[in-house]
């Protein structure tokens, strides 16, 4: 068997950090994955468009972003 490094997890929650980087509420973030996890594993049926839903609202880094270009004439 391979042997790989333990994963840096929150002291908090114990999820891996790298999947609470970015986010704005990380003790929120931190319950749905768990929740989402345990029923997954139970068989359970996963409401997709919430967890998505959820995850592009928490996303600290999902601002507007300019567009830089030419601008039109108003001619």
């Amino acid at each position: 068997m391979p042997k790989f490094k333990k994963v840096p997890k929150d002291k908090k929650s114990g999820v891996a950090k790298k999947y609470l980087s970015g986010s704005k509420n990380k003790s929120a973030a931190a319950k749905e994955l768990k929740s989402t996890a345990e029923a997954y594993k139970a068989g359970r049926k996963i409401n997709v468009k919430a967890v998505s839903k959820f995850r592009s609202k928490d996303n600290a880094k999902s601002k507007a972003v300019k567009r830089k270009g030419k601008k039109r004439s108003t001619r």
